[in-house]
C-alpha cells in the first residue's frame, strides 16, 4: 500500500506568463490560504523560502507519495 501524505500540498507549474520567478514543470509546496484560493490564488513556496500568491491557474494540484516528499523536502 503506498503511503500518502493528505495534509502536504504539491502543485506543478503548467504557466509562468509575467512571473519571471516560476519555472514551468516544476513541482511547488503550496501553503493553505482559503482567502487567496476564493479569489482564484494558490499560496506557494519558492526556493528561497517565501511564499507568494500566483493564479491557481498556473498550476494543477498533485498528490506525492510521502517518499517524493520527503526528497522534495531535503533537497529545499
Amino acid at each position: 500500500m503506498e503511503k500518502r501524505n493528505d495534509k502536504a500540498k504539491y502543485a506543478l507549474c503548467v504557466e509562468n506568463r509575467d512571473c519571471e520567478d516560476l519555472e514551468k514543470r516544476k513541482i511547488y509546496h503550496v501553503l493553505p490560504d482559503e482567502e487567496a484560493q476564493k479569489e482564484g490564488y494558490l499560496r506557494v513556496l519558492d526556493e528561497s523560502g517565501e511564499d507568494y500568491l500566483y493564479p491557481a491557474s498556473y498550476f494543477i494540484l498533485i498528490q506525492l507519495p510521502v517518499e517524493a516528499q520527503e526528497a522534495l523536502r531535503i533537497t529545499a
